[in-house]
């Protein structure tokens, strides 16, 4: 069972010919809808795998909580541990520029009320429990759950997006003992490392985070790939497939949806780290968070061509 324990969001989109700068207001002729927030969006990659992917999160009592609890069971995530909140259901607003690139700001809403004991006690976990957290739920809950989980004997993936500014040592050390496998941005690898230390690239933050931690880091670097770093201090790189990106929102959360399908499904680091880089290169080509995530089958298709 992979178990997201995260945010679920209703994304407002327009597309724009640059992304504003401070004090800069830029026209859009338009904006659309659609579903996000990280969790959501980790737990349709790894369902669209073919995982048995469980959701827990909470929602408002309106009309995006309807869609979005919809739109999870359509895509074949159980969604019986999604509350129902008095706080509205979570909206990102998400501005890309001609060139793919993104801005996003988002208002928590409900995903600043999940809580650890959202996880019914009559849930089984053990050892073939996978939990995927992020931070845009609060951090005490979080790692309550993932403590539960690994207290069962499951492991826990860690995607540490978005990092919130200020991270100090106490916490990354407190993340890092309860994870398993930490998924970070270069920009967010940098952020991580210099609550421990002192890291002059993201690779060395790899390093760094893997020893202290003794948790497996993956730091995808876009057009790059990913590297990951293993606790004896080995770096391990996996390319990414060439692309022109159309929309690079949700690209990330691709990554980590279909590295935890691949891990729950027994494959190996290594293999598992490949092809969540060429799921996320898919999804760059497609506009919105979920709609360019693909199925198993395509993936497969795609990387045997």
């Amino acid at each position: 069972m992979i178990l997201v324990f995260g945010s679920i969001n209703m994304d407002l989109v327009a597309s724009v010919p640059a992304i504003p700068r401070p004090g800069e207001t830029v026209l859009s002729p338009g904006y659309r809808t659609l579903f996000g927030g990280k969790g959501a969006n980790q737990a349709v990659a790894a369902a669209r795998m073919g995982g048995n992917v469980v959701m827990v999160g909470r929602v408002g009592a309106d009309a995006f909580g309807d869609a979005c609890r919809a739109n999870l069971a359509a895509n074949g995530v159980t969604t019986d541990y999604i509350a129902t909140c008095a706080a509205p259901t979570g909206c990102a607003f998400i501005t890309v520029d001609s060139a793919g690139e993104n801005a996003i700001t988002v208002a928590s809403g409900a995903n600043g009320m999940v809580d650890s004991d959202d996880l019914p006690e009559n849930l089984p976990l053990g050892h073939e429990t996978l939990a995927v957290m992020q931070m845009e739920v609060p951090l005490a809950e979080s790692l309550a759950t993932a403590a539960r989980v690994r207290a069962a004997g499951g492991r826990v993936i860690w995607n540490l997006a978005p990092a919130p500014a200020g991270l100090g040592a106490a916490d990354m050390h407190t993340i890092l003992a309860a994870t398993d496998i930490l998924v970070v941005n270069e920009i967010e690898a940098l952020m991580a490392a210099q609550a421990l230390g002192d890291a002059p690239d993201f690779r060395t933050a790899a390093r760094l985070l893997a020893t202290q931690g003794r948790a497996v880091c993956v730091v995808t670097a876009g057009a790059e790939g990913a590297f990951f770093a293993t606790p004896d201090g080995a770096l391990h790189h996996a390319p990414a497939v060439p692309v022109t990106p159309v929309d690079t929102t949700g690209a990330g959360d691709t990554f980590v949806g279909v590295l935890a399908s691949e891990l729950a499904s027994s494959s190996g680091l290594e293999q598992a780290v490949r092809r969540a880089c060429a799921a996320a290169s898919m999804a760059c080509l497609a506009r919105g968070a979920q709609d360019g995530m693909p199925t198993r089958q395509q993936l497969d298709a795609w990387t045997s061509r």
